[in-house]
């Protein structure tokens, strides 16, 4: 699995910066003064988190994110 197949949240912290995270995965967020370097340092620790999982022997977790429009 890759970032690809997980919902990925943005939004802005105030007052100043991006959170940018993957809400299935425990631990997997970045807090970046723009968009663009929230995204791509999630990239990274996406890719530490699963780097974890595999050493561990342990698959990552299922994407149970649920996007519901008011």
């Amino acid at each position: 699995m890759g970032l690809d197949d997980y919902k990925v949240v943005l939004y802005r912290n105030q007052p100043d910066g991006w959170v940018a995270e993957v809400p299935s995965i425990p631990g997997c967020y970045t807090l970046m003064p723009t968009r663009t370097e929230a995204l791509s340092e999630l990239e990274q620790v996406f890719k530490m988190i699963e780097a974890e999982y595999r050493d561990r022997g342990v698959s990552m977790p299922a994407d149970t994110t649920s996007i519901v429009h008011a």
